[in-house]
């Protein structure tokens, strides 16, 4: 494993984080979440990703139990705040009142007294984003926050936010978008102004939501499990990943993985992290194996000549336009 800055912040970040998006709380239960925490920890992985509406709060539950006994000097924990986390009007987006009732919350299930990164999880346009800000800023001064990080916000709302962290005197150091081979609408705009305020993308879906593990094939049915799988058990080829162009596509990057002696997951990982603007890579797992496969990719550099290919490979399955941010295919 290989440690990176995050943004120009002085936060060291492992270049593969582990998410629990959809694995904890939810799919699995903790003995087994449990051993993924532990499997990441064995191969080096020191950050943690989550979030407070995961698995209606189970998943920061089950992160908090599966660290338990962990050095928390030695890990970096990320969470995040804006999706309901109750009924009420209050208990969602980027408000003053939901913002500090949320970081106790995540610092409660997660047992620890602080976060390394506590980020928004979209941009709140029926709140100030002075007041989003200002409720920032008091959690890090208060001590329960190291840093703040934005997950999938615009160019201009990622350069005002910065400047007004800045005024704030805490440290905007993080962006959180998706970003893979498939999926490179971050590349035109948000990298760069990124790039300019001193923000490190974390990204998730590296794998495109499984889809670059090769694992799914033109007119073949999907595992019960996938979020990809109709009632009927056939691919539901409505999906932008689906498309059956694009399953051809992925099949065709095999042996450019093999070439680069990996498996189809760990190339996907190896190419997202071949930019120097992403800190880490956000991997999930529902099996200890899963991370072990995608973790070969750690320390890994891709030969630039196979980079052109993939992108030859691809062609117009690519989708680049920043029009496209924050639409389909997302994940909260």
């Amino acid at each position: 494993m290989e440690y990176r800055k995050l943004g120009r912040s002085g936060l060291y970040v492992s270049e593969i984080a582990y998410g629990n998006w959809v694995t904890h709380g939810e799919q699995i239960d903790q003995d087994m979440a449990t051993a993924c925490v532990r499997t990441a920890l064995d191969l080096g992985v020191t950050t943690f990703d989550t979030a407070d509406t995961y698995a209606g709060t189970r998943a920061e539950t089950a992160l908090g139990t599966a660290l338990s006994g962990v050095r928390r000097e030695g890990v970096e924990i990320l969470t995040k705040v804006y999706f309901p986390t109750g009924e009420g009007k209050n208990d969602r987006g980027l408000s003053r009142k939901h913002m500090m009732e949320s970081i106790n919350g995540s610092l409660r299930r997660l047992r620890t007294d602080y976060v390394d990164v506590y980020q928004a999880h979209r941009y709140d346009y029926e709140t100030p984003l002075e007041e989003t800000m200002q409720a920032f800023a008091d959690i890090v001064h208060a001590g329960k926050a190291h840093y703040i990080g934005v997950s999938e916000w615009k160019a201009d709302e990622i350069r005002r936010g910065a400047a007004l962290a800045r005024g704030l005197g805490i440290q905007l150091v993080s962006n959180q978008p998706q970003y893979n081979m498939l999926w490179r609408v971050i590349e035109p705009e948000i990298m760069p102004v990124c790039e300019e305020v001193g923000l490190g993308q974390i990204v998730w879906s590296p794998l495109a939501q499984g889809v670059l593990t090769g694992k799914y094939l033109r007119n073949s049915r999907g595992p019960a499990s996938s979020r990809f799988a109709a009632d009927d058990g056939t691919l539901k080829t409505d999906e932008p990943y689906m498309r059956p162009e694009v399953l051809d596509r992925v099949q065709d990057l095999r042996p450019l993985a093999d070439a680069a002696g990996m498996s189809m997951a760990a190339f996907a990982i190896a190419w997202v992290l071949r930019r120097q603007s992403v800190s880490a890579a956000i991997v999930g797992a529902s099996k200890p194996e899963q991370l072990r496969d995608s973790l070969q990719a750690a320390g890994k550099r891709l030969d630039p000549a196979l980079v052109e290919q993939v992108d030859a490979v691809l062609g117009d399955c690519v989708e680049r336009s920043p029009a496209k941010v924050l639409s389909l295919p997302k994940r909260i």
